[in-house]
């Protein structure tokens, strides 16, 4: 291929042809689903605060950050700098009911929202939504405005891979408006929330914001009816049937009260930890299970944090499943809850990272674990309390977003020790707020007492396992680069752990790292596998697809013998 001279190129993925009007414009919350939705999403008008003056002197296409080609912006604005979005709306005659709720996604880091001039909430955070009821600030012609500040540099909130100066690991920082803006209208009282607990074919569902309600659910033998007046459920499921990669059945059901209703799901999967002919072992529904994945960071070369449309992410869900994957590893981003659903419905498991905070060190925190210096005594680094405060405030919003996900196994506390603090009673804190799921408290190095299985990263040298007491698994290796020069970001900074000059010899490559490494360690006790990663990254080209989405460096037919026989190595072991 003849190669590119243009540096920092603007690559748009096959989804951001024919953009609609009205981006996003689906229902954003699958897990708790009314029939009422009204987007605004699609052009604000968009600038920065001056003194009390808003300057508006440019459109946004929300929710596209300013940051990415998709919002009409792209532009990196300074830290001191308050960014302004507003819209005006009129909601229809028929769409509202005794309240109106307004939502947001995700917007990093400050909001502050404003309803025809009066302020109607503040949130602090990137990752999580938020919402609030804006029935006493409607009328029949609105204006909604939003003010944000994004205070990257101080490393006090979580931050992730964001960086105002993208290099190597660190990617372009997103500030503002990043997910669906939307409204629903609800009764007074009103379903709040869904939450489906599960104990093998044991189910419990609590109702936050109502007591009185009758259930539905569907089964593949039938129907569950049952009704409460004290918000909760309590049922067995006859003849279950257990959620995994390979079925991922969902039992839909709905809520009903006198004035609402909702649709949801839950999945019936169990996890543990079994001893096997003496080796520990992470299960599935009882059985020992090969997690074989892929690192997925969730960046898009035209959205940044989120591609055009979301029919992407079941796009390349598929594309990662046909390749005979069952696990993403979601590395230090919170997706908006459509990818969830998306990895529910299709069948593929999520390692969720926490997003990192407080300051990193390429000497202390890769340089010297990657030539073998992995002990450290985590109890007084990163002592900030406000860093500590703001990590821990982070991940139980995240755990509590995403907990009733059945396709979540995992959960990663540090990796590489980023922000890494007290790593042994941040496992506690962790397991007290969800026993259910698998804890990897330090992922790659810096190890503590307290976490579920040992998790190596290994690059740079041989992958070799040692029969532990604990199930091994090795969360993040591989990471080889092939250059497509027709869809590469930057080809002069262009880098990956080893470079490879062909895509046959990328392939290769990549078959042989797992014949002779990865299946030989499942029988020392090798449980999982997290190759890096699902597609190129600004300068990053050691992905399996490139940054635009458009050409797939390693196909179903040259690699679906390995992951067989790879997935079926553990149950001969």
């Amino acid at each position: 291929m003849k190669k590119s001279k243009n540096q920092n190129r603007k690559l748009y993925t096959v989804y951001a042809e024919n953009l609609p009007k009205t981006p996003w414009n689906v229902y954003p919350r699958p897990r708790l689903k009314r029939n009422s939705f009204f987007c605004l999403n699609g052009k604000w008008k968009f600038g920065v605060k001056n003194g009390e003056n808003n300057i508006f002197d440019k459109e946004i296409i929300v929710p596209f950050s300013p940051e990415s080609i998709l919002s009409g912006v792209n532009c990196v604005y300074p830290e001191d700098k308050i960014l302004v979005y507003e819209r005006e709306f009129s909601l229809p005659k028929d769409f509202c009911k005794e309240r109106v709720i307004l939502h947001f996604g995700a917007v990093d880091q400050v909001a502050r929202v404003y309803v025809n001039g009066k302020k109607a909430t503040e949130h602090i955070g990137g990752y999580t939504p938020f919402s609030v009821d804006i029935t006493p600030f409607i009328k029949e012609n609105n204006t909604l405005t939003v003010e944000v500040e994004d205070h990257l540099s101080d490393l006090i909130l979580p931050y992730g891979k964001q960086t105002r100066k993208p290099h190597g690991m660190w990617y372009t920082s997103v500030s503002g408006i990043w997910q669906t803006v939307w409204l629903e209208s609800v009764p007074k009282n009103y379903v709040k929330d869904v939450k489906c607990y599960t104990d093998g074919d044991s189910v419990e569902i609590f109702l936050d914001g109502v007591i009185k309600a009758s259930l539905n659910v569907k089964t593949p033998t039938g129907t569950i009816e049952d009704k409460t007046e004290n918000g909760k459920f309590n049922f067995k499921v006859d003849t279950p049937v257990w959620w995994s990669p390979e079925n991922p059945y969902l039992y839909e059901f709905t809520i009903s009260t006198e004035d609402d209703s909702v649709q949801s799901y839950f999945a019936l999967r169990t996890l543990s930890v079994k001893t096997v002919d003496g080796i520990k072992r992470l299960c599935l529904n009882g059985k020992p299970y090969f997690f074989h994945g892929l690192l997925d960071q969730g960046y898009w070369s035209d959205g940044l944090f989120l591609p055009a449309t979301p029919n992407a992410y079941g796009d390349e869900i598929e594309k990662v499943k046909a390749l005979g994957f069952n696990t993403l590893r979601k590395h230090i981003k919170i997706e908006p809850q459509i990818f969830y659903y998306e990895c529910d419905k299709r069948g593929i498991i999520v390692w969720q990272d926490m997003i990192n905070n407080g300051e990193y060190s390429f000497f202390r925190d890769t340089l010297l674990p990657t030539v073998g210096l992995i002990k450290k005594n985590d109890f007084k680094t990163h002592k900030k309390a406000e860093q500590r405060k703001a990590f821990l405030s982070t991940m139980e919003q995240t755990v509590k977003l995403l907990k009733f996900h059945p396709s979540i196994c995992c959960w990663t506390i540090f990796n590489e020790g980023w922000g890494q603090f007290e790593s042994d009673k941040a496992y506690l804190t962790l397991k007290n707020l969800d026993c259910t799921r698998f804890i990897d408290t330090t992922s790659g190095w810096f190890r503590c007492g307290n976490s579920d299985f040992d998790s190596k990263h290994v690059y740079f040298r041989k992958i070799k396992v040692k029969p532990s007491d604990k199930p091994v698994v090795v969360s993040e290796f591989g990471g080889s680069a092939y250059i497509d020069y027709d869809h590469v970001y930057n080809e002069k900074k262009a880098h990956g752990y080893g470079q490879k000059r062909t895509r046959e010899e990328f392939v290769k490559s990549l078959r042989k790292l797992y014949q002779t490494e990865i299946i030989p360690a499942v029988k020392n006790g090798l449980c999982g596998a997290i190759y890096t990663q699902v597609s190129d990254i600004e300068n990053e080209t050691n992905g399996l697809i490139t940054y635009d989405r458009k050409v797939d460096k390693l196909l179903p037919e040259e690699f679906n013998d390995i992951s067989k026989t790879l997935c079926e190595s553990i149950n001969k072991q």
